[in-house]
């Protein structure tokens, strides 16, 4: 198990995090998400080996900046 955690730039809206929250939540591998509006980040729990470009390109793709992405493995 990983966690990804992924900087946006500002959101706006709290239906932007419901938004995201949905995208991500239907790409492979996906555990858990959770935005956290108030700091832009994204945290999701994926399987080992999930690719987080995928998870960036569902963000990117609903127009959102993704600014940065940190993957750590969960023990």
């Amino acid at each position: 198990m990983q966690k990804v955690i992924i900087q946006l730039g500002t959101l706006t809206c709290p239906s932007c995090m419901q938004k995201i929250e949905h995208a991500v939540s239907q790409q492979p591998g996906v555990e858990q998400v959770k935005v956290l509006f108030n700091a832009s980040k994204v945290k999701v729990n994926v399987q080992s080996g999930t690719d987080s470009a995928t998870l960036k390109q569902a963000i990117e793709h609903l127009g959102y900046e993704v600014e940065a992405i940190k993957v750590k493995e969960l023990v």
